[in-house]
């Protein structure tokens, strides 16, 4: 154990003042102290001072307050203060692991990174974590795209289904590898692109021509159209189309629909035709209708690429299509699904700040969704804007850098015992780390995100089949990552004792005669130990 100093001051069960005898340990450095009832105690360090004393010798305070300790499988918190002047410690990477609830294996779960300033992975399990909804806030440049894609990536490989509302095209880069060696030898992450299992679909082909069209069903409502067409219509002119909606079979297309009421013999067609028209030239309900089940496949990422497309028709192409795969996962008919929605203060706003055709149907996904494995991930750069019922339901939550007032408060109300200390850890994380909070977590832990498998930021390239093409990779590079990271295992065996995970013989043995808390191992013992069982003459 590392020592690093020892209480002083006045002592609380759930804070302390420690002095440090280590001048390297850092604010965010997880430190245990030993508790006269309930044992080894973990605790955090939130700040550091260091200051002049009496003889002029400069010392450095630290304030830390507790995280709990772990008993029957649940984290407690003390409820009697600690010793005066009692020594601290360094916690131990088994302790932290545990009261955290950091989990210990990559199957099933998602890998997001390191625990702030230590290098233990953090490993969340992909069901808790996104089956009560999923919320990533995150101010302007603050890393908040990079987060979702470490996530995506995550779900990718543990064959989860996932539908992206991608207004700016920004998720085509899951397609195309990374070459950050260096800092994926630190995360260990390996070089891989998903693009046999990414899909994009496009509203406009112009802008994005590689990508599959997406065409919506044209059976619409009465109140769909009126709120889409670009022009406002009379009384008369509602007449018409509600008549021509009316004659209309099952299945119709939007062209079948205006030749219907080109066949009115009154002048207030044309408005509702010049209408329609400018409907049908957004190509959205143009050609084959995208077949539903198609989008929600299991190890298949849909995106649809919304780039280009004016923003009333957005409110319909998220409207009508959260709709269908809703109603299509409480029948049975598709696989549970994730379903990200980037920007989505423009599609669920607070009351307040304008309304959205797709607010209703995301409010009713937050409250039921969960009960169907319809699992909703709001994302946004303005939590303040975020129907704050839909935030609310949202019990993982990724929080990267934010400063704005009003979307602190949003959060604050979001999340059940937020504290003072999370709002000033929030508007001080630096680009790249995130606060999370989640079931899957006994407690909100801090982490510097993983480095991407894909590169952030990248449009992909295409060959002539229009197949995603890749960079070729220098293998002296890569053979020095593979190198890198069988050292890094053979050291992880070490620290866990060997390659089977437990203790050498001589460790096992010399537990019986020396204590685990003994500060000076004898040496004689050891050594005595060692010519007794190791080296027998």
């Amino acid at each position: 154990m590392t020592e690093i100093g020892f209480l002083t001051g006045s002592v609380k069960p759930g804070e302390f003042d420690l002095k440090l005898t280590d001048r390297q340990v850092g604010k965010g450095t997880f430190i245990k102290v030993r508790h006269p009832v309930y044992g080894w105690v973990l605790a955090k360090i939130s700040s550091l001072k260091t200051y002049l004393d009496d003889f002029e010798d400069d010392e450095t305070k630290a304030h830390a307050y507790t995280i709990g300790y772990l008993e029957d499988g649940q984290v407690h918190s003390p409820k009697t203060p600690f010793n005066p002047s009692e020594k601290v410690f360094l916690a131990d990477r088994k302790l932290i692991t545990q009261v955290l609830g950091l989990g210990s294996q990559r199957e099933n779960s998602i890998y997001v990174g390191f625990l702030e300033s230590h290098d233990i992975p953090v490993y969340l399990d992909v069901k808790t974590t996104i089956g009560k909804h999923v919320s990533v806030l995150a101010k302007t440049g603050a890393g908040k795209s990079y987060a979702v894609a470490v996530m995506l990536e995550e779900l990718l490989k543990n064959r989860m289904p996932v539908v992206i509302i991608d207004p700016h095209g920004e998720y085509s880069s899951l397609c195309v590898e990374n070459d950050d060696y260096d800092s994926m030898m630190k995360y260990n992450v390996q070089v891989r692109n998903y693009a046999d299992q990414v899909v994009e679909y496009t509203t406009d082909s112009n802008v994005n021509p590689h990508a599959q069209k997406f065409v919506l069903k044209a059976d619409f409502t009465m109140e769909e159209l009126l709120d889409l067409i670009p022009i406002t219509l009379t009384d008369k002119q509602k007449s018409v189309l509600y008549t021509a909606l009316q004659d209309m079979d099952e299945g119709y297309t939007l062209r079948e629909l205006i030749d219907r009421i080109e066949e009115e013999p009154t002048k207030f067609k044309w408005k509702v035709l010049n209408g329609l028209e400018d409907l049908m030239k957004s190509g959205v309900f143009d050609g084959r209708p995208t077949p539903y089940h198609k989008l929600v496949e299991e190890g298949v990422c849909s995106i649809l690429n919304l780039k280009g497309t004016d923003p009333a028709i957005q409110q319909l192409v998220v409207t009508r299509l959260t709709k269908e795969l809703f109603h299509l996962r409480t029948v049975g008919k598709i696989p549970e699904v994730f379903y990200l929605v980037e920007e989505s203060h423009n599609f669920c706003p607070e009351r307040g700040f304008g309304d959205a055709m797709s607010s209703s149907i995301l409010r009713t996904i937050a409250g039921e969704g969960r009960k169907f494995g319809f699992h909703l991930c709001v994302v946004s750069q303005r939590p303040a804007r975020i129907d704050k019922n839909v935030l609310s339901q949202c019990t993982t939550q990724i929080i990267l850098k934010v400063t704005n007032p009003n979307d602190l408060k949003a959060i604050r109300t979001s999340i059940e015992g937020f504290t003072a200390g999370m709002e000033e850890e929030i508007q001080q994380l630096n680009v790249g780390q995130a606060l999370i909070v989640s079931e899957a977590l006994k407690q909100p832990i801090t982490v510097d995100i993983r480095v991407r498998e894909t590169k952030h930021g990248a449009k992909p390239k295409y060959d002539d089949t229009g197949k995603v093409r890749q960079p070729e990779h220098d293998e002296e590079v890569l053979k020095k990552i593979r190198e890198k990271k069988r050292e890094k295992r053979k050291k992880d065996r070490e620290r866990e004792g060997g390659k089977a995970g437990g203790k050498s013989f001589l460790q096992k043995i010399a537990g019986i005669f020396i204590k685990p808390d003994d500060e000076e191992k004898p040496k004689t013992l050891r050594r005595k130990i060692k010519e007794i069982f190791i080296e027998p003459e």
